[in-house]
């Protein structure tokens, strides 16, 4: 089955929805984040002319995102089963720092989790994992780059892992599995190249799975819904309320959080999006 091509510039990125007889996907790879553009590719063609699986709910539980440098709105935060603090940029020390004050405005509310997208090694994350334990961390996503590393700091930590950019295949799923490395893994829909392809990731990994964005419009997190509706089991929050992290949408019907969750629903470009972002077809 054939797709019809609409290529976007989305602020200073690329974005490519295919449209077809099952709906609308997207491609639109992230600049220096993993993710080879074919299984992009074949994860908006699978969006656009397959269709996805039958959803096992109508709803998914999102987390709330502290990006670098974000204010913290503890309104805003609260009304969210979940937070995730991404870390790792700056000083470790600052990190924690953090990580205590967002634990006092939450209290006893949203569960709290980290994201260091690989940037520790294992002395510092295995420090930094050590200091925030008491805060009741949820898990730490990829604290460290590698497989072997993870495995490391997982044996000497309390904070459970998870493992996500270190598995783009279902051979890394079954070596984190081999390896004892992760607790959970996350899944990305574009990196894995679908929705289907991500569904057999989790298999082969046998760990409970978090569903989370690689900041897509509201086409892409429609794939990303899709998944986690899909998946047998759904223990967290996922990271798929994402959309204020880009600089446009191709909808008038955005995929945003009520009342902390994501219906499960198809998206259509608006026709007024697809011109002002320069679709050709």
């Amino acid at each position: 089955m054939t797709a019809v091509e609409h290529p976007l510039r989305i602020g200073a990125r690329d974005v490519l929805l295919l449209e077809g007889d099952a709906g609308w996907g997207e491609c639109s790879p992230l600049a220096g984040y993993p993710c080879d553009p074919a299984r992009a590719l074949a994860a908006a063609r699978e969006a656009a002319t397959i269709g996805w699986p039958a959803p096992r709910r109508s709803a998914i539980p999102v987390n709330a995102l502290i990006a670098h440098g974000m204010p913290i709105d503890a309104a805003a935060l609260r009304a969210f089963p979940a937070v995730k603090v991404k870390v790792g940029r700056g000083a470790p020390d600052a990190d924690v720092e953090r990580l205590r004050a967002v634990r006092d405005v939450l209290g006893d509310g949203p569960a709290l989790r980290i994201d260091a997208n690989g940037a520790w090694d294992v002395p510092t994350a295995t420090a930094v994992l050590r200091a925030i334990a008491p805060l009741g961390i949820e898990f730490a996503e990829q604290p460290v780059a590698s497989m072997e590393d993870l495995a490391a700091v997982r044996r000497v930590t309390a904070v459970p892992i998870a493992a996500d950019e270190c598995v783009r295949s279902v051979d890394d799923a079954r070596r984190v599995r081999r390896l004892d490395a992760a607790d959970l893994i996350v899944l990305k829909v574009q990196p894995l190249g679908g929705v289907r392809a991500a569904l057999e990731v989790a298999a082969a990994s046998g760990l409970p799975a978090v569903v989370s964005s690689m900041l897509e419009t509201s086409v892409g997190l429609a794939a990303g819904v899709a998944l986690a509706a899909a998946l047998d089991e759904l223990p967290y929050a996922c990271g798929l309320a994402t959309l204020d992290e880009i600089e446009g949408d191709v909808t008038d019907d955005p995929l945003v959080p009520v009342d902390g969750s994501l219906p499960v629903r198809p998206v259509e470009p608006s026709a007024r999006a697809l011109i002002a972002y320069g679709a050709r077809s």
